[in-house]
């Protein structure tokens, strides 16, 4: 039945893909002449028509053994570490499935997820990071960087929220915070959002660019599209890998180097790893507001990593130049983490004052967790000039 459907998929010229609703009634129409010749036939009868119809279009349209776990909403991730290794994470917990894959199976379904995304891998390049059709970040390793098999990591974009209102309401972080941290993008502060793998950061940088006024122009620059910017006014930028003579790549730091001639009003960098931090840093310096994540188990190592990852540029980067560099550029630091239960929490909010002193960079905690719970702190963020500019009383709002 699999080689019926894509006979005549091929000969009607249709695309998954592009074309999923003609697709599902192709395969429909097929499993239906399927049934009726069972009838009179020696041919297996069907027992449950949908089902069928589902797994025919899993295996020819969509992804085969995985697909019902990338069609299930409460599934975040989805990992691979051999054929008959699956896991999935639900809630922010990992669970071993029982789908067993077969010989070349991976292989064939990797190919498929990288069809659209014009990114390729194989000896000469043994890793890959590209996005899926249905928003999902897709990373492959394989062999001989890996012992046996291809390891494969796809995370669904599950945006679980698009307003710092939303956050409020899945417990994420207090109304009181939400209400500051709109207040601080609006007024054009700029913010770091940290914390550790699958802890939220980019769901929290979504909601946080919401809250941008609708008239600014915003330039997001990512290693591969995550960012939903819910402006009129935005280019999204992604990184590109190196063709097969090894050329043509464009790394993140290029993208943040183009954004600058874009004429932004905010730049938006989905995470900083390495030199492009430095560069970075020169636009916030220079007066432009901007946003971005980090990977960091505090605020405060968000803050030291900032400070180190900038000497990557180059020997001639030190970090006399770096530390009041961050010290001036960067205002607030968001960081979010995962409780035991798999919920994800905004811990703290720290403010830079701008101020450093033998290397150390000054901090005020304007919230921070006291019995599992966010509330206020007594330090105050810098720049009150620009809360007053952009209609907001920054004593009240945080009184």
């Amino acid at each position: 039945m699999d080689g019926e459907v894509r006979e005549l998929i091929r000969r009607r010229g249709l695309d998954p893909f592009t074309d999923p609703g003609p697709v599902r009634l192709l395969v429909r129409d097929v499993v239906a002449d399927y049934s009726e010749r069972s009838l009179t036939s020696a041919l297996p009868p069907i027992g449950d028509v949908e089902s069928v119809v589902r797994d025919v279009l899993d295996r020819v349209a969509g992804f085969g053994p995985l697909q019902r776990y990338l069609d299930d909403p409460e599934i975040e991730e989805i990992w691979v570490n051999e054929p008959g290794r699956v896991f999935v994470a639900r809630h922010g917990r990992s669970e071993l499935t029982t789908t067993i894959l077969a010989p070349g199976e991976l292989a064939d379904l990797v190919e498929r997820m990288l069809r659209t995304s014009g990114r390729r891998i194989d000896m000469s390049t043994p890793f890959v990071d590209a996005m899926m059709p249905d928003g999902s970040r897709l990373h492959v390793v394989i062999p001989d960087i890996t012992r046996r098999h291809m390891a494969v990591n796809i995370r669904k974009f599950v945006l679980q929220a698009h307003s710092l209102d939303e956050l409020v309401a899945l417990g994420t972080i207090t109304a009181p915070a939400a209400r500051f941290l709109e207040a601080a993008v609006a007024s054009g502060l700029n913010i770091l959002v940290s914390g550790g793998t699958q802890a939220g950061k980019t769901t929290l940088l979504n909601c946080l660019c919401a809250a941008v006024p609708a008239r600014e122009r915003v330039i997001t620059c990512e290693e591969v599209f995550e960012l939903r910017v819910p402006l009129p006014d935005v280019v999204s930028m992604q990184t590109r890998q190196p063709n097969l003579e090894g050329a043509g790549e464009i790394p993140l730091r290029r993208l943040v180097k183009e954004a600058l001639r874009m004429r932004p009003s905010r730049i938006v960098v989905g995470e900083v790893r390495q030199e492009e931090c430095l560069d970075l840093l020169i636009a916030l310096n220079s007066g432009l507001p901007g946003m971005c994540t980090l990977h960091a188990n505090s605020a405060r190592e968000a803050v030291v990593k900032m400070c180190t990852l900038p000497l990557l540029a180059g020997e001639n980067i030190g970090t006399s130049f770096v530390v009041p560099t961050v010290a001036s550029s960067v205002d607030l630091v968001v960081h979010v983490g995962t409780d035991a239960d798999g919920r994800r929490r905004v811990r703290e909010i720290v403010a830079l004052p701008g101020r450093a002193e033998d290397g150390v960079i000054e901090t005020a905690d304007v919230f921070t967790s006291r019995d599992g719970r966010l509330v206020r702190a007594d330090g105050y963020p810098p720049h009150a000039d620009r809360f007053a500019a952009a209609g907001f009383d920054l004593p009240a709002l945080l009184a």
